[in-house]
């Protein structure tokens, strides 16, 4: 299950302290992969979306999502044949001031767009990068009704997500798993 995680603030005089990955945390909250790698990418204009992308099995990706400068709209599309939440988005803002963070389990396709000039993204995946498995969806599916916050002029987007298939034309490699119910309810 996709889930909000507000990063506790210390602040004084000086500014605040975070802790941003605490493995004992997370596992309280019922989120229990192991992170191997972190990504970091920096998008200079507003309206710069990324996505909607995920990583097929055996290289199937948990990401660990937070923006470190500037704003970013974050969405997760279930992408899992059989889920009762199939095909339904769930979005956040992610901000460098709210210090809010978003998991995205194995079986939702990832995405953001930029809110702010030159923002940076920060994200931790539990597999590694292999171009072989990687899939997507079209970030403007009319059927997923995504209410992105674009720019009047639209957004800036890859050449190849421009073309990935709809969720409807999609042959998911993620199935539905009732236990996965129990171990989310029990966060």
């Amino acid at each position: 299950m996709v889930r909000l995680i507000e990063t506790r603030r210390f602040k004084d005089e000086r500014g605040w302290f975070a802790e941003t990955y605490n493995q004992d945390r997370l596992a309280e909250l019922g989120i229990t992969e192991t992170f191997i790698q972190d990504n970091q990418a920096m998008s200079g204009p507003v309206g710069v979306l990324r996505g909607l992308h995920f990583q097929r099995p055996p290289y199937a990706q948990a990401k660990l999502v937070r923006c470190i400068r500037g704003r970013i709209w974050d969405v997760a599309v279930d992408v899992r044949m059989g889920s009762p939440t199939f095909g339904q988005a769930i979005g956040a803002e992610l901000s460098a001031d709210n210090g809010q963070q978003l998991y995205v389990p194995p079986g939702y396709a990832h995405g953001y767009v930029t809110l702010e000039p030159d923002s940076e993204v920060a994200y931790k995946v539990s597999a590694r990068y292999a171009p072989e498995t990687e899939g997507g969806i079209l970030w403007s599916d009319p059927d997923l009704a995504i209410a992105w916050p674009l720019p009047p002029q639209g957004p800036l987007i890859a050449e190849k997500d421009q073309r990935l298939p709809l969720l409807r034309d999609l042959k998911s490699p993620f199935l539905f798993e009732e236990a996965s119910l129990a171990v989310a309810g029990a966060a």
